[in-house]
């Protein structure tokens, strides 16, 4: 049998039906812009339904409605900007705070169904290698789609309507299988290799297709596994942050721009996101399709 990459497990006892554990095994990063309502269900999601011990770390965008102070009073790990600085910059600032070997990006309008940290480190403790990506998978109230996710189930779409009730009783429910591609919080790879690849490009702020960048500098540095873990789920209110930017640079343009190719021809023919999990990807097949994308896409590069 392969020995994981992980030294060391948490050591986890059970007392009274509560799990414990002597060491925090993720250091989740949430960035959060004026989102206190939002922010304050999600952190509540991860005492109320993780497993393990974490070490919390928000990084706070103006937070000028309050949730800067709560977070003091709460006494979690924080940074702040006075300003908007954007995703890619506060997940950045933010995990110079981390303190485990292994980094979680969440996003602040997400809740962490039950035991969605059990089922993500089971399958971190299968990984070989320090080379991995994985993603949970979001339960959305709408159709949007996007094969990664289980959708339309509406639980609500903020937190004064969430159906908290109603979710756990079905999150479970739906069938789904692991899935290729992972690309979207929450998300988890070894601290080192988030450092490696130099974290988020800060060239995509304040944040719009960050995420496939990221994902596509992990595949030029050589991981292949990018996997979703369908039990691992989170409920996703799908907010909107980004309506409240006044800038937004186009994403998909620079993506082009830097890595000659389109975001979409990364995620289809290299991570197949949305596809079920068969195992570590491999280079896309040469196909005349696949041929042809390749140059639609090198002369669109040329008029942008």
């Amino acid at each position: 049998m392969q020995a994981s990459f992980l030294s060391k497990a948490p050591t986890v006892s059970k007392h009274h039906g509560t799990i414990n554990s002597t060491d925090e095994v993720f250091s989740i990063v949430i960035p959060s812009w004026n989102n206190l309502d939002f922010l304050k269900t999600c952190i509540n999601s991860l005492r109320k339904n993780s497993r393990y011990s974490h070490q919390i770390i928000i990084h706070l965008n103006e937070g000028i409605d309050g949730s800067l102070s709560w977070v003091k009073e709460q006494g979690l790990d924080y940074t702040h900007s006075v300003e908007n600085i954007g995703i890619c910059y506060a997940m950045n600032i933010a995990r110079t705070l981390a303190t485990s070997k292994l980094l979680v990006y969440f996003n602040d309008d997400m809740y962490a169904c039950p035991d969605w940290d059990f089922w993500l480190y089971e399958e971190v403790k299968k990984q070989t290698s320090p080379y991995f990506f994985l993603s949970c998978t979001m339960i959305e109230p709408r159709e949007s789609g996007n094969m990664c996710v289980i959708a339309p189930f509406d639980f609500g779409s903020n937190p004064e309507n969430f159906n908290e009730t109603t979710l756990l009783e079905h999150f479970s429910k739906p069938i789904k299988d692991d899935w290729n591609g992972a690309t979207w919080p929450p998300s988890v790879l070894p601290t080192m290799l988030w450092d490696l690849v130099g974290g988020y490009s800060t060239d995509f702020s304040p944040g719009m297709y960050s995420d496939p960048d990221f994902s596509m500098k992990l595949w030029e540095f050589g991981v292949r596994d990018f996997k979703g873990i369908s039990q691992s789920r989170v409920y996703h209110f799908m907010s909107k942050s980004t309506g409240k930017l006044t800038f937004k640079k186009n994403g998909s343009h620079l993506f082009l721009r830097k890595w000659g190719i389109s975001s979409n021809l990364f995620t289809q023919y290299y991570l197949r996101r949305g596809q079920s999990w068969s195992g570590p990807l491999n280079l896309p097949s040469n196909t005349f399709k696949f041929k042809m994308k390749l140059w639609l896409n090198k002369m669109k590069r040329k008029f942008i």
